[in-house]
Order: structure tokens, then C-alpha cells, then sequence
């Protein structure tokens, strides 16, 4: 948060100006919403004629790590997901240009998704159990700067994928190159990423409220 910004909030509290004015003020300077939400949420309403701060999040070496862990699983198990569908529609629908691949290494590619998957994806609901309950506990966690980051992060690769993926839908579309296997791939990436980018989009705006 702005220094000056939070100082100003502070000693317009302790000269009893309202919250509303305070805001309505900031406003007019050319703040934005979220600054000023933030601004004024970081002291508690009380009736004591000084404001009190609230917690500010901070950032333990154990929080990084937690959040880091998380969305590396939840990113390995959405690509593994994914490739394990997309090797299903090679193996059901054959490209009749590209020879179909043979039995061995379908079966191959199928146990790697697999073995991933069963390492990656417990981690990740076991990760994200725990963060979940950490801030039932403490809401102040939900602040948490690496939870923002890697939350943004997401948001911005599962648009990107979003984009990348109408981006050929239309390309094939305007030539005429439509395929069933083709159209199971596009339908596969948009409800992987349009999934994620909804649930984090979510997120966002409940962090907002």
C-alpha cells in the first residue's frame, strides 16, 4: 500500500472525518477503489478516538513455499489431464493424415499422464485443504502476496490458453478444416482453462468484496 496514502487515511481517522468522506475524497484525488478499500480496511472500526490498525499480511519463507507447491501441482495435474484426454482422442478418432500411434506407445504416454497424476493431484487437494482451512482460521491469509501473484499468474495462462485456443477454432474454421478430433482438443483445452480461469476469477473478486 501507498505510504502516503495510508498516512493520510490515518490522520483523517484520528480527526474524526468519516469513512465515507475519506473515501469520497480520495476518489476525487484520482485514487482508485481498490486503493482506497485497502486504505480504509487496514484500520478496524472502532469507537476508540485513535484508529486501530488491523494485522497486515506478511510473507514467512512457509507460505511461499506452500503457495508455490500448490499451483506447481494444480499446473502439472491441468497438463496431464489434458494430455491424457488429447492421447484418448488421437487413439479414437486416427488423423487420417498422421499415422495413429501404435498400441506401445499409446499405452506408454497413457502411463506417464497417469504416474503424474497420482503424484501431482493428491498435492495439490492436500494443499489446497490446507490453505482453505488456514484462512477459515485467519482471514488476513487470504491477503497472502503470494497467493495474489501466482493467482494472477494463473489467471493470465488460463487466458492465454483461452485466446490461443478460439484464436484456432477460428483459423480452422475460415478454411474449412474442421475435425471431430480437432474440435474434442479445442473443447478439452476451453473447459481445463476455462474452468481454472473462472474458479481464480472468482476468487479474485470474492478477495475483492
Amino acid at each position: 500500500m501507498n505510504s502516503d496514502l495510508q498516512d493520510f487515511t490515518r490522520r483523517a481517522l484520528e480527526k474524526g472525518v468519516s469513512r465515507e468522506k475519506i473515501a469520497s475524497a480520495l476518489a476525487d484525488a484520482g485514487w482508485g477503489e481498490a486503493d482506497v478499500r485497502a486504505a480504509l480496511s487496514a484500520f478496524a472500526e472502532s469507537d476508540l478516538p485513535v484508529p486501530v490498525p488491523r494485522p497486515r499480511p506478511y510473507l514467512p519463507a512457509q507460505e511461499v513455499f506452500t503457495y508455490a507447491l500448490f499451483f506447481t501441482a494444480l499446473y502439472v495435474s491441468a497438463f496431464h489431464v489434458g494430455a491424457l484426454l488429447f492421447h484418448f482422442i488421437s487413439y479414437w478418432f486416427p488423423d487420417p493424415v498422421n499415422r495413429a500411434p501404435s498400441s506401445s506407445r499409446f499405452f506408454d504416454s497413457i502411463r506417464e499422464d497417469i504416474a503424474a497424476l497420482i503424484v501431482a493431484f493428491p498435492v495439490f487437494l492436500f494443499l489446497f485443504r490446507l490453505t482453505q482451512r488456514a484462512i477459515a482460521k485467519d482471514p488476513t491469509k487470504h491477503q497472502s502476496r503470494p497467493r495474489k501473484w501466482l493467482t494472477y499468474l494463473t489467471l493470465f495462462i488460463a487466458a492465454a490458453s483461452l485466446i490461443g485456443d478460439v484464436s484456432m477454432l477460428v483459423y480452422r474454421l475460415l478454411g474449412g478444416e474442421l475435425t471431430t478430433p480437432f474440435l474434442l482438443r479445442v473443447a478439452t483445452v476451453a473447459l481445463i482453462a476455462g474452468g481454472a480461469f473462472w474458479y481464480f476469477l472468482a476468487d479474485v473478486r470474492k478477495d475483492e468484496q
